[in-house]
């Protein structure tokens, strides 16, 4: 059975999305909220793998990110990075192999349609191929979500599954190491 969104809300994943930046918001600020602050800090290094894969994903980024930056005040940020990073590495090897073997027929039929061949045909091919690997990195190391980036590699055949699991973890961990420096600094 479907859920169905009342008709007055036109973008619902949008919504929840932005509801998710709100939630994080008042889990860090929120005095309401100290309870939790204290029980996800109690998780220690445990807390800090499961923020790392967590930390992929579009709609539990953000309450990834304040879980980070909670524990940031209480761990060794190098440690926490390198435990982050590689929660972050399972979570994105998921979305890699469900895009690669699993939406690759979709993936095929979606670049033949016309404005992805105009837009693929005003790139050089000598560029285009390196365009989508480094787009991808790009985003990965980014805020963004890492399901843009991973899909661009994962269509990409300059990058083998081992390389794209060496951009993750470092592009993750450096941008993991980045949110708990930040923490311990505020």
């Amino acid at each position: 059975m479907a859920i169905r969104t009342p008709k007055w809300i036109k973008y619902p994943k949008l919504l929840a999305l932005a509801l998710t930046f709100i939630f994080a918001y008042l889990a860090l600020s929120s005095a309401h909220f100290e309870l939790l602050r204290e029980y996800v800090v109690s998780f220690g290094y445990a807390g800090t793998f499961i923020a790392g894969v967590m930390y992929v994903f579009g709609f539990t980024a953000a309450p990834a990110t304040a879980i980070l930056l909670l524990l940031s005040k209480t761990q060794n940020i190098f440690i926490a990075a390198g435990i982050a990073g590689f929660g972050a590495l399972l979570g994105d090897l998921v979305i890699y192999r469900i895009i690669k073997y699993s939406f690759a027929n979709e993936l095929d039929t979606f670049s033949k349609e016309w404005a992805v061949t105009k837009i693929i045909f005003l790139i050089p091919d000598r560029i285009f191929i390196y365009a989508l690997p480094i787009l991808g990195a790009l985003i990965i190391a980014s805020p963004l979500p890492d399901e843009i980036g991973i899909a661009l590699l994962a269509t990409s055949k300059k990058v083998t599954e081992n390389e794209f699991g060496v951009i993750s973890f470092v592009l993750n961990t450096a941008g993991i190491f980045t949110i708990l420096y930040i923490g311990s600094a505020v």
